[in-house]
């Protein structure tokens, strides 16, 4: 996968006048937020007026997010055109989004499609998975097998069939699993760069204009267990 290096060290996995995907790194958040760091969308915004020379403001539509610690590919629409159809697309469904975790402890099975329930504390931002419909809560669905057993930890890929707040980051805490890192959910402690071991690995969909199948894949972060898998 070509990426594209900037001194904002921004990986950029695919480019063309409608849309643009980014290989986000640990801490980068997608869009600004109450911490008032610079979030992502306005690196890329910067990247897109120095390169084609654009004035005044540059339009970015921020399609879907992914949590702070978490790595991998994040979807920008550069017209607004493409952010209408590619927010209908994920709202519908119509992308498959493959991700890569670490964990401590061997899920029971090798492979199975975990079902719950997940409701979102707002206070502490967490989302709990139950195995039954509460109040409040929506129904989240993934399939999960794993790919490897590390020395210490077992590398699972993941398929998301909804989008909850935190959804695997709960789910997987809920069958004893909590990804590597991840003080949130269980963890034991935290990884040195404050990340957890989540990657948004894969994502296929159409091209949202001109409707051309796109199938885009992130290279992990440079670490020990990451490089192992």
């Amino acid at each position: 996968m070509k990426i594209v290096s900037t001194k904002d060290n921004l990986q950029i996995l695919h480019e063309d006048n409608h849309i643009i995907l980014i290989n986000k790194r640990v801490g980068d958040i997608v869009q600004g937020d109450k911490t008032g760091d610079k979030p992502l969308s306005d690196v890329v915004k910067e990247y897109i007026k120095e390169k084609y020379n654009k004035p005044g403001e540059v339009f970015l539509g921020v399609v879907h997010r992914l949590d702070r610690p978490t790595t991998g590919i994040v979807v920008f629409a550069r017209t607004s055109k493409a952010l209408e159809r590619l927010n209908a697309m994920f709202s519908n469904r119509e992308t498959q989004k493959t991700y890569w975790a670490v964990v401590k402890n061997k899920p029971s099975k090798n492979e199975d499609n975990l079902v719950h329930f997940l409701k979102r504390n707002e206070k502490n931002n967490t989302s709990k998975a139950h195995i039954k419909e509460i109040p409040e809560s929506k129904k989240a669905s993934l399939d999960y097998k794993i790919i490897k057993t590390l020395d210490n930890y077992f590398a699972l890929e993941i398929n998301l069939h909804t989008g909850r707040h935190h959804q695997i980051r709960a789910q997987l805490a809920a069958m004893g699993c909590p990804i590597k890192g991840d003080l949130k959910y269980g963890f034991d402690r935290s990884n040195p760069d404050g990340g957890i071991h989540l990657h948004a690995r894969k994502l296929a969909f159409l091209h949202p204009v001109s409707k051309e199948p796109i199938t885009i894949i992130a290279e992990t972060p440079k670490d020990a267990i990451w490089n192992s898998i």
